[in-house]
């Protein structure tokens, strides 16, 4: 890809990106969607099994993506190597949660919402990680890539690995009144995007 193709992609992406809007709150499963899809990465904690905080939550950053913005799955992918520390955690306990906040986009900081406000829609998966495969290995790869082009480059001796999580619960903050549940049927449901002609 040249340098004009790719910055014409960047446009083409933000001008999609501008082409919807955040869902109302009272949509969680859509909210929660959306939140997943906009960002580009998660703090996930793990059980640590590495002393001195043996058996206590490790949480560490990943680059996550669930497709293209605008086009999600839902499902939060993510390239791995059995190097990492907290990879190493989920060999031995493959149970996870994974924080996604919508105050790495523009949304919350343009609206002067600080990170820790519930307008600043954030959302927490539960469940667990796991390898993928075959087919499944090849729509990370496309997904992940694309969004995280860095990767193609990083080392080949950490035999890195594509993974995703196998959600159990959906947590979302996005408005005062407490955290909503929404279930895993209701969120892989759900529309995140609507367009606004």
């Amino acid at each position: 890809m040249t340098v004009t193709e790719f910055v014409l992609c960047l446009v083409f992406m933000a001008i999609s990106a501008n082409q919807f809007r955040i869902p109302p709150h009272e949509e969680v499963a859509r909210m929660a969607r959306f939140v997943i899809n906009q960002c580009d990465w998660a703090s996930m904690a793990t059980i640590s099994t590495h002393d001195p905080v043996k058996g206590q939550p490790f949480s560490n950053a990943f680059a996550i993506s669930d497709g293209p913005v605008g086009y999600g799955t839902g499902t939060p992918y993510m390239y791995l190597t059995r190097m990492e520390i907290s990879v190493q955690d989920l060999q031995v306990n493959p149970q996870a949660s994974m924080s996604v906040s919508l105050a790495q986009t523009p949304f919350c900081k343009h609206r002067g919402y600080d990170p820790q406000s519930p307008l600043c829609a954030h959302i927490i998966l539960s469940g667990s990680v796991e390898e993928v495969n075959g087919t499944e290995a090849d729509v990370a790869k496309k997904v992940l890539f694309s969004r995280h082009p860095e990767m193609s480059d990083w080392p080949v001796d950490h035999n890195w690995f594509f993974a995703k999580m196998n959600i159990t619960q959906v947590w979302v903050l996005d408005y005062f009144g407490g955290v909503k549940m929404v279930s895993p049927e209701d969120y892989y449901k759900a529309t995140p995007y609507k367009k606004h002609h």
